[in-house]
């Protein structure tokens, strides 16, 4: 491929485009002769938009192939391939064409019927590509692993106005689409692969809203708002939100045994896009598991695409799918330059070079990545970083205690599973809402006199006040500052001393704790001091020390392309602990914006109470021993051997 003189623009993409005066000089066939020689050239037809054409890893590739000496590389200007019909496109053995916005693919298909060249990526999938649904379902039936999603189909009538076409029930921290919920936080997609308008909306626990991806904009890629109701417009696929701890794989292949992985900074994260110094975005080589590159084989064989593009998120050890790109290259990797050319020239070769009698070498092999020793010796290398640390500056915590024995709270109790455990938790605004509606039914049936389930009306009444006042503060809930706690009684409350005689009167049959929770919050000088905190961690790695701003090549961030992929923050259910790991992982990582997307993706709470507070499994004994040691130490006696063997 020969080079021009031309003026050169960049688009927001970053890829370089020459201007349309030149189109027609790449489609220049007045150079072929009909010598034996040119008989035995193999033409590979490159087929695209032209700023895809033009962009740089498309012609370090493009150069690369060159250098075989049978292949030929003509480029499809723009006007021949909108304008001109497909009997005047130049004719090529092979075919090397992907669709983008604006690009006539149905037109180029008419074209490979036409003359037959080998397509190097299938034309007919791509359009399954452009189909989110069909994606899913071509995942399905390979077996590959992906997220669970469900699909909202909707239809536009003729004034505009859409009719939904499954059963969708929506409500504060979940949805419903015929039957299957999906909780929040969840990823809403457009039906259409060319939208990339996505959507993450984050449960009311996690302070609720959504963040907005996007195609990259300058430094953006997404923003968080506070809407957190689902769009009402087009088709949606629904998916089941995966944490990966803040980053995304990208992965690349050339042909069914050749795959190229990188690591990214999600942009849902906080949106803000790192960049090197000379513009480009910002990622880390990722080695493939053995499982990841079975499924970038199937991928690639699937789709029928041989150089393919495709998203990977990671979670606790597994790998899922979550969107394929169709065409990609790597960017800025002089390697992979070099590995595609020669996967695609041999390929080439391998397909067309015994029909036109070309001397065709053995068949290429990619090289496994260089085995890289670990240190040894007396040399010392930093493998892993621990930090334990607690909540930052809260508000006062308070606590409300009460037995309740009316019927709606045991329906209720009965409801969220109570039994099963003998206890029960409440955070999520509808089960809250559930509980003021019962306080607010108790303290009307109190005030008509037509209640007979509390011993003590005069006191049950001025604590359902006190219910009812703390679950209407705010305006809305929030789990993050409030909760209620349901405990069986099976024997009814214990007796207290005299002093004490809050449940003197009630009779001892079964009933329910009801410990309601507030405060504790997380105030602005605790996120403060956890975001400080955060940005003093990343720079104790020797080279950090008095560096200044949020330099990425000092401290911890050195270690980016390792530790960030490899970071675990664990946290307890308590929202004041949860906000303080978010705001430390902003300080630490550099993030920007808001709290809730970073909690989501970066906090982990699942399974972690054992860790962090006590073992679930030795919760039993430990109540068996704390009850043996109240009794021991209720004795208004001295110990004797037999107290002290007991304890023993």
């Amino acid at each position: 491929m020969s080079e021009y003189n031309a003026d050169i623009q960049q688009d927001e993409c970053d890829e370089s485009i020459k201007g349309d005066d030149i189109d027609d000089i790449f489609d220049d066939l007045n150079t072929i002769d009909d010598s034996e020689e040119d008989h035995r050239l193999i033409t590979v037809g490159i087929c695209a938009q032209w700023k895809k054409v033009k962009a740089k890893p498309m012609e370090e590739i493009l150069q690369r192939l060159e250098r075989f000496e049978f292949l030929r590389i003509i480029i499809f200007s723009e006007t021949t391939i909108h304008e001109k019909p497909i009997e005047e496109w130049p004719f090529c053995h092979v075919l090397i064409s992907f669709h983008s916005k604006g690009f006539p693919l149905a037109k180029t298909q008419e074209y490979a019927r036409l003359h037959q060249p080998f397509l190097i990526n299938d034309l007919d999938k791509q359009w399954d590509i452009m189909d989110r649904i069909k994606v899913h379902e071509i995942l399905d039936d390979t077996g590959i692993p992906q997220p669970r999603f469900g699909v909202l189909r909707r239809r536009m009538n003729d004034d505009g106005t859409w009719t939904t076409l499954v059963n969708v029930i929506e409500q504060d921290d979940h949805i419903e689409i015929d039957g299957e919920i999906f909780h929040k936080p969840f990823v809403e997609k457009p039906v259409s692969a060319e939208n990339h308008d996505v959507y993450i909306y984050f449960p009311s626990s996690a302070g609720g809203g959504s963040q907005r991806l996007f195609r990259k904009i300058g430094s953006r890629s997404s923003v968080y708002t506070a809407e957190n109701s689902i769009r009402k417009d087009g088709s949606y696929i629904y998916e089941e939100f995966m944490p990966t701890d803040g980053t995304d794989v990208k992965v690349y292949t050339v042909g069914a045994e050749y795959a190229h992985a990188e690591a990214r900074k999600s942009p849902g994260l906080d949106g803000k896009v790192e960049r090197d110094e000379f513009g480009k975005e910002v990622r880390y080589p990722v080695i493939l598991r053995a499982d990841e590159k079975l499924i970038a084989m199937k991928i690639c064989l699937a789709f029928k695409q041989t150089v393919c593009g495709f998203d990977l998120l990671r979670v606790e050890g597994k790998s899922f799918v979550c969107d394929v790109n169709g065409f990609s290259f790597v960017k800025n990797s002089t390697k992979y330059y070099d590995d595609c050319a020669s996967i695609l020239a041999h390929m080439i070769m391998r397909e067309l070079a015994p029909t036109l009698s070309i001397p065709y070498p053995l068949a290429y092999q990619p090289e496994d990545p260089p085995f890289v020793p670990t240190a040894f010796g007396t040399r010392m290398e930093l493998r892993c970083v621990i930090a334990v640390i607690r909540h930052g500056d809260r508000t006062p915590k308070q606590k409300m205690k009460m037995v309740v024995l009316h019927p709606l709270f045991f329906q209720l109790f009965e409801k969220y599973n109570g039994p099963k455990n003998g206890h029960l938790k409440l955070k999520h605004p509808g089960q809250l809402q559930e509980v003021l509606d019962i306080a607010r039914t108790l303290l009307k049936e109190l005030d008509d006199n037509r209640i007979a389930k509390f011993p003590n009306s005069s006191e049950t009444k001025g604590k359902l006040l006190q219910l009812k006042q703390v679950l209407e503060l705010y305006g809305h809930f929030s789990g993050i500052n409030r909760k209620i706690q349901l405990k069986y009684l099976s024997k009814g409350p214990q007796k207290k001393s005299t002093s004490e005689n809050e449940t003197d009167d009630i009779p001892s049959h079964p009933s329910l704790l009801l410990v309601v929770k507030w405060g504790g919050q997380l105030t602005q000088t605790g996120k403060n001091q956890a975001e400080s905190l955060g940005k003093s961690f990343r720079k104790m790695y020797p080279g950090g020390q008095n560096a200044g701003g949020d330099r990425p090549d000092v401290g911890l961030l050195r270690l980016h392309s390792t530790f960030r992929h490899d970071l675990k923050i664990y946290a307890s259910d308590e929202g004041r602990v949860q906000m303080t790991a978010a705001a430390f992982a902003k300080g630490l990582l550099a993030l920007d914006g808001e709290l809730a997307p970073i909690l989501v993706q970066m906090v982990k709470s699942a399974n972690t109470n054992g860790l962090l507070d006590h073992d679930v499994d030795s919760t039993k004994e430990q109540e068996k021993l704390k009850q043996t040691l109240h009794e021991i130490l209720a004795k208004d006696r001295q110990f004797t051997q037999e107290d002290y063997d007991k304890v023993s």
